[in-house]
């Protein structure tokens, strides 16, 4: 951010911006409050589960004409508008995809991923590895079960079924095909080709990872900081995601966002208009900050890593659906954290906790 208010600067050296630095557990309890009193930063960052409360109840400005949507996965202009108005200009984003190690591919003696393989072959890989090397306790895979972009929203959304209805209504959780990518994740729990949701939350997936005792885990560009700084770095890869009935990967980004009650309202459009633009998206590209959003600006950030980060473009492009919200997304998103390691774990049958989970975010979502 310091790089791009130089930049801008020196297109706008009169408006002076001064950044606001606030923790991520922090920063949307903050957002809220500041809300309430309007008193919300002209600029700021939004996400996608909380992008609908503020849009729906006229605190943030659409964006300008300036702001083509055209420049930007038409999955990330979806996420940031509401009732036929675009209010984020998409500043990066992330699809998921299966970092590997190749080490423990090779020691289990398990052929490496390719393009287009399918669920089956996912699941026999993980399994296989699980199998051969249990006796220095690693996994074939270890990815997080806690909340939904890294696993079950994309095996739901690959096995053809969807998390809320397009129009936000509806839960999708009780569809049979819904269940059916909720039952993947169950099955490779099961037979010990993933750790239980309890082991993964006492140890998190990343320190699996990276402590070579998993050898996939589904993520994100986030995690490209941290891998680069593991001891395993050159042994990483990375794969698409496995295709179930259909090839699928949620993406999500942040955007970025102006107040509608800014008392410096054409300074702060001018500067959400910079960066939205190519140029902003090119230096955070180049200095490895984030996977820019805009069309084509990527290919700096995709040279930031040995494995090849091309295929989150792919997907982008290819295979990609929106991060599924509401205008209170963190009301059923507690339902799912609270009944789904049940599931995951089998304490309950997965169709059983997916119809209550569905019933109970029809309920909150009728309160809306």
């Amino acid at each position: 951010m310091d790089a791009l208010i130089k930049d801008f600067n020196k297109e706008y050296p009169k408006i002076k911006v001064t950044e606001q630095i606030t923790p991520y557990q922090n920063f949307f309890t903050k957002l809220q409050t500041q809300g309430s009193s309007k008193t919300l930063p002209d600029v700021f960052w939004m996400n996608g589960p909380n992008f609908q409360l503020y849009a729906s109840n006229g605190m943030l400005e659409p964006v300008s004409s300036a702001v083509d949507p055209a420049n930007y996965p038409a999955s990330l202009n979806e996420l940031y508008s509401y009732d036929g108005k675009q209010y984020g200009a998409p500043k990066d984003f992330d699809t998921i995809g299966v970092y590997y190690n190749k080490a423990l591919f090779d020691k289990a003696g398990v052929a490496y991923p390719t393009d287009g393989w399918t669920w089956d072959e996912f699941h026999q890989k993980a399994k296989a590895i699980s199998d051969r090397l249990k006796g220095d306790g690693v996994f074939g895979v270890a990815s997080g079960l806690a909340g939904g972009q890294e696993v079950y929203y994309n095996t739901v959304l690959q096995a053809g079924g969807s998390i809320i209805s397009k129009d936000g209504k509806k839960s999708g959780f009780d569809d049979p095909k819904s269940i059916a990518g909720l039952q993947f994740v169950r099955d490779l729990v099961a037979d010990g080709s993933s750790p239980t949701p309890s082991q993964l939350s006492d140890t998190p997936q990343d320190q699996w990872f990276i402590n070579s005792k998993s050898a996939m885990f589904w993520s994100g560009t986030w995690s490209n900081a941290e891998l680069l700084k593991s001891p395993i770095k050159d042994s990483i890869a990375l794969a698409p995601l496995p295709k179930g009935e259909r090839n699928a990967t949620v993406i999500h980004g942040l955007a970025n966002v102006v107040a509608k009650d800014s008392k410096n309202k054409p300074a702060a459009v001018a500067f959400q208009n910079y960066l939205a633009g190519k140029k902003a998206a090119q230096i955070q590209a180049k200095l490895g900050a984030a996977n820019p959003a805009f069309n084509d600006t990527q290919q700096a950030f995709v040279k930031t890593a040995p494995w090849d980060l091309n295929i989150f473009l792919t997907e982008a492009k290819d295979s990609s659906f929106p991060y599924p919200i509401s205008k209170n997304t963190a009301a059923w998103n507690k339902f799912e954290s609270d009944l789904l390691p049940d599931a995951f774990d089998g304490k309950r049958p997965v169709a059983d906790v997916a119809k209550e989970l569905a019933d109970k975010m029809n309920a909150a979502l009728a309160k809306e």
